[in-house]
Formats: structure tokens, C-alpha cells, sequence
């Protein structure tokens, strides 16, 4: 039997490592037969919200746009992992709520960490000025109150993560009545 669809949401600071769980998690589940989409912020920035700015507002509608996707793919059977900083707590709660089947995943890594990955760069960028408005420096970042998983990049293996997202996985489809608060 086919499972359900569901939208597992990858938050947290820029370099703590949303997107690589979410590409090592959808290979996984690729293999395993099952269908699956990522939706990466970095991408989707370049298409479907390339007019979209970064105040509050516009990265409200940026997260509301593709809670719209996720929630159209995971209803039509995907498992869709949404890969996005989403700083604002409000906004990631209304989406869990039109999703439904909505894990949260808190990937958690000190900002001291987060600075020293700094793969694109954005960190070094801001302290120097270049780009203001940039979260977790100065823009907040607010904290999932009680995301369904949540795990430290700089003291698990990505292997490690992607096992508990597939625990959490696996308690959703032995259980798919379950809502998203019980998960």
C-alpha cells in the first residue's frame, strides 16, 4: 500500500544543513520506492518567488507559496521535503495547519557553526555589510516551539538525522489518523 502524503518541513539557519539531510533523506526514500520532491528555498528563489524580496512580508508570501505546492504534492500522495529557513515561527504554524500532514524538523546548529560552514558565503557578506536584513545576525530566527524532530548538525552525522526523520516517518504511516501535534 501506497503511504500517504505528507510535507516534512526542514527549518533553521542558513548552513545548519536543511538541505543536505533533505537530498540524503530523498535519495533513501527514492530508492525505497517511493515518490518524493524536494522544494529547496534556494531554488524556488530562482523560480516560482524570484519577485519576492526579503522583508517580513515578502518572505511570508515566499513561505505561504510553497506551503501551497507542498500541500497540493502531499495530498496527491508525495512525500515533499520542504528545505527552508522560514524564520518566522506564526507563518510556519499556519502552513503546518493548511498542510495537515506536517512533520516540523528543527536542524539546530550554533550560529558559530552555521558562520564557519558559510558554503554560499552570506555570513561573511553581512558581517561585512553587504546584504542587511539577514537572519540569525539581524533578522530574527524564531525557534519552533516543539517541531516533531530536531537534531544538532554539529554533533550528529547527517546518517543519524535521517534516521530519526524516517522513525518519525514510520510512526506517520503505521498511524496516518494521527495529526501532526501528536507526531
Amino acid at each position: 500500500m501506497e503511504p500517504d502524503g505528507i510535507t516534512v518541513w526542514f527549518t533553521g539557519l542558513s548552513g545548519a544543513g536543511k538541505s543536505t539531510i533533505a537530498t540524503e533523506l530523498a535519495k533513501i526514500l527514492r530508492w525505497q520506492g517511493y515518490k518524493v520532491e524536494v522544494l529547496d528555498g534556494d531554488i524556488l528563489r530562482k523560480s516560482l518567488t524570484r519577485d519576492l524580496g526579503y522583508s517580513r512580508a515578502d518572505r511570508d508570501k515566499n513561505i505561504l507559496r510553497i506551503g501551497f505546492v507542498a500541500n497540493l504534492l502531499s495530498r496527491n500522495g508525495v512525500i515533499v521535503l520542504v528545505s527552508v529557513l522560514s524564520p518566522y515561527r506564526d507563518i510556519r504554524e499556519e502552513v503546518g495547519r493548511e498542510i495537515g500532514n506536517f512533520i516540523e524538523v528543527y536542524v539546530k546548529a550554533p550560529l558559530e557553526v552555521c558562520q564557519e560552514r558559510d558554503v554560499k558565503g552570506l555570513y561573511k557578506r553581512t558581517r561585512a555589510g553587504e546584504i542587511r536584513g539577514f537572519t540569525g545576525i539581524d533578522d530574527p530566527y524564531e525557534l519552533p516551539l516543539q517541531p516533531q524532530v530536531e537534531f544538532l548538525t554539529n554533533r550528529e552525522t547527517v546518517t543519524e538525522s535521517v534516521a530519526k526523520v524516517m522513525d518519525k516517518l514510520e510512526v506517520f504511516w503505521a498511524s496516518p489518523a494521527l495529526s501532526s501535534a501528536q507526531l
